[in-house]
């Protein structure tokens, strides 16, 4: 089973390394995190109210209701050819795994069978995912994947040892060829970023980096983007806005 927070697209890769990129996303529902310290407020269906990240619809199970579940791979294809029939496009649209954490989705053999499936039609595929979950790529088209890994810092209240996976993150770089690191930074938290940075980079492959500004509404990128680009530049890391954030705020679907 393949519990769904939405499919939505064609739009653009709002972060990363291929922001800009037209793109269909397929969010997971579920998350082993709840990065409290994102400082996202938001109101459950219950009326409580909670903080959280910026997809706090995928990551929290009182949500589930809105997900839809899917037994064949193939049905999510099928949603996606839907979505996809009225653009005549001269090329394959990239496909963006995310949620949510989808590496829960991992040993899931639909969900295999779906990045196979996208894979070997000629689709890039990148996962977004916060690295902490131990897996295995022992499939060529498996080393084929773009992992987008956010690698959680301190202030998202979650602790080191849940966050920090240095073996799921040298196996990752080590058997695939463009995957790379992004950390989300606020203006009140660049100091200690960079030590939890530098500390997690010792041990594993070399890879781009990306510092990300935090923030789930255009203004708050604002207040933000300057001191990340900033620290950026001083350590020699590459800056990664939230362009669809920039445009839409967080409005859901696009």
């Amino acid at each position: 089973m393949l519990e769904v927070n939405e499919i939505f697209g064609p739009t653009i890769q709002g972060e990363g390394k291929l922001v800009g990129t037209p793109s269909i996303f397929i969010r997971f529902g579920k998350c082993n995190f709840k990065c409290v310290g994102f400082n996202v407020e938001y109101e459950t269906p219950s009326g409580k109210k909670k903080f959280a990240c910026d997809s706090y619809y995928a990551v929290d199970t009182e949500f589930r209701d809105s997900w839809n579940s899917y037994n064949s791979y193939l049905d999510i294809v099928s949603k996606i050819n839907n979505l996809l029939i009225s653009y005549n496009y001269n090329f394959k649209i990239d496909i963006v795994i995310t949620g949510g954490e989808p590496l829960l989705y991992w040993n899931n053999i639909e969900f295999q069978r779906l990045l196979k499936h996208y894979i070997e039609n000629g689709h890039k595929v990148t996962i977004e995912t916060n690295a902490s979950l131990n897996i295995e790529l022992s499939e060529d088209y498996q080393k084929q994947i773009l992992f987008s890994m956010s690698v959680k810092l301190s202030n998202s209240l979650e602790k080191l040892k849940k966050r920090v996976n240095k073996t799921t993150l040298n196996n990752i770089l080590s058997n695939s060829k463009e995957s790379y690191l992004k950390f989300v930074i606020g203006d009140d938290f660049l100091d200690s970023a960079i030590l939890e940075i530098q500390d997690i980079l010792k041990d594993i492959p070399k890879c781009e980096v990306f510092l990300m500004p935090l923030g789930d509404s255009a203004k708050k990128i604002d207040e933000n983007s300057l001191e990340v680009i900033n620290l950026a530049i001083k350590y020699g890391f590459k800056y990664s806005d939230r362009l669809h954030i920039r445009v839409w705020n967080n409005k859901r679907g696009v």
